[in-house]
């Protein structure tokens, strides 16, 4: 993989790896891959299980945002109506509750936010503006193309566990942990069959954006994992 690669050629030989959201299957994929050159792999949302597809799409309603956005063009006409600031404030808003964003069958995804709805607490003006920016630039196919449009993919492993230490950090609020199955897939013990040196900490009050919502005590956090797992 390029960062393995890349980490090779600055004489980096061993390396921690911290993932938010749809970037933990690369994180998980190189420390299943490349175990002698990990020393510590740090998921913020997301437990590590087996790579195949998810039936998520199947177990919620036609109006579950992963539905809507794996639909090649879906997402595309609900976002042109919108400008940039406006479809991440909405994204924002959703994603901060507790509750899995599902929309009704006559409705879009950017409609279950109303426009006066305020933005969370802890996420001002000037960081919308900031991402706005940035979004302006990129736009959201790359988003829209991983996960939500590339979760069939396989890749073929046949021994999927992560050997390595890893500490998974969980808003006590965040949505995710409704999707069927999470909470139970965490809370038996299964997810230590397929992580074997696990941490698990939880973040009261803690959404979907904890590591924005709670900087500090994340910091905190992963500070702490890297002095104990550093040599």
């Amino acid at each position: 993989m390029a960062c393995i690669t890349s980490c090779g050629s600055c004489n980096v030989m061993v390396i921690f790896i911290i993932a938010k959201d749809f970037g933990v299957r690369p994180a998980f994929l190189i420390a299943v891959q490349y175990p002698m050159r990990v020393s510590g792999v740090i998921s913020l949302g997301v437990p590590h299980r087996p790579f195949k597809p998810r039936t998520y799409h199947v177990e919620l309603p036609e109006g579950f945002y992963i539905n809507r956005w794996r639909e090649p063009g879906r997402a595309e006409a609900d976002f042109s109506r919108f400008d940039t600031k406006t479809i991440l404030r909405n994204i924002y808003i959703l994603f901060s509750r507790s509750e899995i964003p599902i929309a009704n069958e006559n409705q879009e995804i950017m409609d279950i936010v109303s426009p006066f709805t305020p933005l969370p607490s802890w996420f001002t003006d000037n960081d919308l503006s900031a991402y706005g920016a940035l979004y302006e630039k990129s736009g959201f196919l790359e988003p829209l193309k991983v996960p939500y449009r590339s979760s069939e993919e396989e890749y073929g492993i046949e021994d999927p566990v992560i050997k390595n230490p890893m500490l998974v950090i969980l808003g006590e609020k965040d949505y995710f942990l409704k999707f069927p199955g999470v909470e139970n897939f965490i809370t038996t013990g299964t997810v230590k069959q397929f992580a074997l040196d696990l941490e698990i900490e939880y973040v009261a009050e803690g959404s979907h954006f904890v590591q924005e919502q709670f900087p500090d005590k994340l910091n905190q956090l992963i500070l702490a994992f890297l002095h104990k797992h550093s040599s």
